[in-house]
């Protein structure tokens, strides 16, 4: 434990401590570097496939691809292979094994569970008090179906999710805190690269910038909860419960939205620059982490 770790981050030190034998920065440099492409080159072809299994779709969306069950599930099978990159990342060039990713896996479990359990209660406390801001909705897949493919629609979801954990919070933030002490660089650098990944001026016009910047609040939400709790488990479990709602359950009209049982009758790209609704949504972040808190007791 170093005597520049602040109180409340004690338990980080032990989720830090496996990507201590190997810090050096080009290391890391050349793991995200590594992953990324891996990443990126593997989950565009399983993407192709997806599509070419969909055939043809109908007339593309302000540029982008409508959704549908199987373009929605190409897109987050794909992220598969960020954990396969993650973990040869570790593997290869830090001498790590796939566990140290992720931190114990009880406390993982334990931590997943009750988070999740205290995010689902609020939000739906939330949604279920005036005033109700949500738009008008438009019907996304035939409840009988949505049903159908909730279970693998969670499972998919769930990966996508874990992905990201394990990339940014698992593997970028540890090695970042393996070599530096303060926060300022293992909580914002990592924080930086997930706002950077959301950068889509395409499919969110106006509002890219905001969503960048909602992007860097949740990683630095995400990268608290893993360095009070050891683990990655509270952070996957805020990370699931916020995708849950804007995948699976209410999602603007794109590539997403074809395992949405709602969908908003306009894009992102179609709100208005600094639109409240997303400072709404970064509420809710903001709620769910202290309830996630408050739950753990961290």
């Amino acid at each position: 434990m170093t005597r520049h770790t602040p109180r409340a981050y004690h338990p980080h030190d032990a989720f830090v401590a496996p990507a201590r034998a190997k810090p050096a920065l080009w290391r890391l440099i050349l793991g995200i570097a590594g992953a990324g492409a891996f990443y990126m080159i593997a989950g565009s072809a399983l993407f192709a496939a997806f599509a070419i299994l969909e055939g043809p779709v109908g007339p593309r969306m302000d540029g982008f691809i409508p959704g549908t069950p199987l373009i929605t599930f190409g897109l987050l099978l794909g992220f598969g292979f960020m954990i396969v990159g993650a973990w040869l990342a570790a593997r290869l060039l830090h001498g790590r094994g796939f566990g140290t990713l992720i931190g114990p896996v009880d406390l993982f479990g334990t931590t997943f569970r009750k988070a999740l359990i205290a995010i689902v209660l609020v939000e739906i406390a939330i949604f279920a008090l005036p005033p109700y801001l949500m738009p008008d909705l438009e019907p996304g897949l035939p409840l009988p179906q949505w049903v159908i493919l909730l279970p693998f629609s969670m499972g998919a979801l769930f990966l996508q999710v874990v992905a990201e954990e394990i990339f940014f919070r698992g593997y970028v933030q540890q090695q970042l805190a393996a070599r530096f002490a303060s926060p300022l660089v293992w909580m914002v650098l990592p924080s930086a690269l997930f706002a950077f990944g959301h950068y889509d001026p395409a499919n969110t016009g106006d509002n890219a910038l905001m969503i960048v910047a909602w992007s860097f609040a949740f990683g630095l939400v995400a990268a608290d909860l893993t360095a009070r709790t050891g683990s990655i488990g509270a952070a996957t479990a805020l990370h699931f419960a916020n995708n849950a709602f804007g995948i699976l359950l209410v999602s603007p009209p794109g590539p997403l939205s074809g395992l949405s049982l709602y969908t908003l009758p306009f894009t992102l790209a179609d709100l208005p620059a600094g639109d409240p609704l997303i400072l709404i949504d970064l509420g809710l972040i903001l709620c769910g982490w202290l309830a996630i808190r408050l739950a753990l007791k961290v």
